[in-house]
């Protein structure tokens, strides 16, 4: 709440499955921004060959296939946010030009000249610790320094256990009304065995698993019977 109207970069760290990008998604809908878009790049996901035309754009007849010109993420996410997922597999090379984009707020397109300005706020997220990656030299300090303005940092879903009974609850609300189920909720033993598992892919297992119990039981209450024997403790 104290940084979502502020404009100053976030950088939200945390394990796999901890609910990163809904974060950054909560920081700007509760922004001045919130009308304008939210632009979410996943940078591990996208070939490094085709990162920076992805993030900056590129002109055309810049490389082989460039048949038009294409606007970047950045150009897209003007007046608003955009999330940069998986911060830590950038390569080195666009270490440095994404440094450049935060420092001076502008950027050319990928073959071309004209340098264009934009007007973004930056959430990043990674689950690698940046700070190690730093110190190995695959990292540059000066970039994290840029994105480590205000950091958050999204706990394991086993080191908040309390929030389970509330996010299955949500979970089945919802795969309810998606799915047409009928399912009323858990007892209190089935309770008791998902907030004792360790839960390693976090709220996403989480979620995986309460949509799987849902579909297969379709109505009721799901009971320890219902569960995958890795969930119910050894007696």
């Amino acid at each position: 709440a104290k940084v979502a109207d502020h404009d100053s970069t976030v950088l939200i760290q945390g394990e796999s499955g901890t609910g990163k990008e809904l974060v950054a998604r909560m920081l700007h809908f509760n922004s001045v921004r919130k009308d304008s878009p939210f632009i979410p790049v996943n940078c591990g996901a996208i070939p490094e060959n085709l990162l920076e035309s992805e993030l900056f754009g590129h002109e055309k007849g810049a490389f082989t296939g460039a048949s038009q010109t294409r606007i970047g993420r950045f150009e897209l996410a003007h007046g608003g946010t955009i999330f940069l997922d998986e911060i830590g597999e950038l390569s080195l090379g666009l270490q440095v030009k994404l440094l450049r984009v935060l420092q001076e707020r502008s950027f050319e397109r990928v073959g071309g000249t004209r340098t264009i300005d934009v007007d973004v706020r930056v959430v990043a997220a990674t689950n690698q610790d940046l700070e190690q990656s730093v110190q190995q030299k695959r990292f540059r300090q000066d970039l994290y320094y840029r994105l480590n303005v205000i950091p958050i940092t999204t706990p394991s879903l086993k080191e908040r256990r309390s929030d389970i009974p509330q996010l299955v609850n949500y979970f089945m609300e919802r795969l309810n009304r998606t799915k047409q189920t009928a399912i009323t909720g858990c007892s209190p033993d089935a309770m008791a065995c998902l907030m004792e598992h360790p839960w390693p892919g976090n709220i996403r297992e989480l979620e995986n698993m309460i949509e799987r119990l849902v579909v297969l039981k379709q109505s009721g209450t799901i009971e320890v019977s219902d569960l995958p024997e890795r969930v119910v403790p050894r007696s």
